[in-house]
C-alpha cells in the first residue's frame, strides 16, 4: 500500500508538472502561456524554446557544415540562422544563444533578430539579458504589440509583475481585446498570488473568443488554475473538464490541493 501512494503521488506530481510547465516558461508568442499538458506544446503559441520548423531533427552532418558555413562566414545572417535553426531544433541551447547573441553584435540594428534572440534567452530562463534585448527592439522602432507583450513576459520572469501589467497594457492599446495578452495578465496575477484578480480578466477575455479555439483553451486552463488557488474546486474542474480527460483534471485539482495544503502556494507554483 505504501509504494501504492507513492506511485499515485509521483503522478499527480508530474501531471502537476505539466500543467505548469507552460505557463512557466513565459510563451513566445508571447507571454505566461497556458496551464495546458504536454499535448499543446507542439503549438507555436505556446513556446518559442520549440523547434523552429517541427517534425524530424536535422541531421549532425547537415548542422556540421552549416556551422563550417557560417563560422567562415560570421556576420553572414543568412547562414547564421540557417545555423541557428538547427541548433534550435536539435535543442542545443547555449550553442543556439551564442549564434545568436553574435550575428546581433554584427546586425545591431536588426530588430527581428534581436526578437528572436530575446526569445530564446528568455525560454533559456534569462530574462534580464532578454528584457535588455526587447527594450532595445522598441527603442529602435519595433513598437507594435508583440514587442510589449514580450517586455512584459520578461519583466514578469523577474517577479516584476505592476512593470509587467504595465508593458502588457501598452500592448492591449495596441492590440485590443488581444487574448495572448489577457492571458499574459492574468497569469502575472496568478503568479503574485492574486489569482481573484486573474479571474477578473481571464473570464471576460474568454468570452470574447470562440469557444473552440487555442486562445479559449488556454484561457479556461489558466482560468481553471485561478478558481483552484481560490479553493473553488468544483468550478475549477468543471472548467478544465472542458478541454482535458477527466484523469487529467482529476491530477491538476489533486496538484492544486497539495499546494494549497503546502501553504507555500506561490514559490511552488514559480518552481514549476
Amino acid at each position: 500500500m505504501p509504494q501504492t501512494m507513492h506511485r499515485q503521488g509521483a503522478t499527480i506530481r508530474k501531471a502537476g508538472r505539466a500543467l505548469l510547465r507552460t505557463t512557466l516558461m513565459l510563451a513566445l508568442g508571447l507571454g505566461l502561456a497556458g496551464c495546458l499538458t504536454t499535448r499543446d506544446q507542439a503549438d507555436p503559441m505556446t513556446t518559442g524554446s520549440l523547434p523552429a520548423g517541427g517534425g524530424e531533427p536535422p541531421s549532425l552532418k547537415e548542422t556540421a557544415r552549416l556551422a563550417k558555413a557560417w563560422q567562415a562566414d560570421p556576420g553572414n545572417l543568412r547562414k547564421g540562422l540557417a545555423y541557428a535553426d538547427h541548433l534550435e531544433r536539435l535543442g542545443q541551447r547555449d550553442e543556439l544563444l551564442t549564434v545568436l547573441e553574435e550575428l546581433v553584435r554584427r546586425h545591431p540594428k536588426n530588430v527581428r533578430l534581436r526578437d528572436r534572440y530575446g526569445k530564446a534567452l528568455l525560454a533559456a530562463g534569462r530574462p534580464v539579458p532578454a528584457e535588455r534585448e526587447f527594450r532595445t527592439m522598441i527603442r529602435l522602432g519595433q513598437k507594435d504589440w508583440k514587442a510589449y507583450n514580450a517586455l512584459g513576459s520578461a519583466l514578469a520572469a523577474q517577479g516584476r509583475y505592476e512593470e509587467a501589467r504595465r508593458a502588457y497594457a501598452t500592448a492591449m492599446k495596441l492590440s485590443p481585446g488581444n487574448p495572448k495578452v489577457a492571458n499574459n495578465i492574468g497569469m502575472s496575477y496568478i503568479l503574485q498570488g492574486k489569482p481573484a484578480e486573474a479571474e477578473k480578466v481571464l473570464r471576460p477575455a474568454l468570452q470574447r473568443v470562440p469557444q473552440e479555439s487555442l486562445a479559449a483553451r488556454r484561457l479556461r486552463q489558466n482560468l481553471a488554475l485561478a478558481l483552484g488557488l481560490q479553493g473553488r474546486f468544483k468550478e475549477a474542474r468543471y472548467v478544465a473538464s472542458q478541454d482535458l480527460p477527466p484523469e487529467e483534471v482529476e491530477a491538476n485539482m489533486a496538484y492544486i490541493r497539495r499546494m494549497l495544503g503546502g501553504g507555500n502556494v506561490w514559490e511552488e507554483l514559480k518552481k514549476g
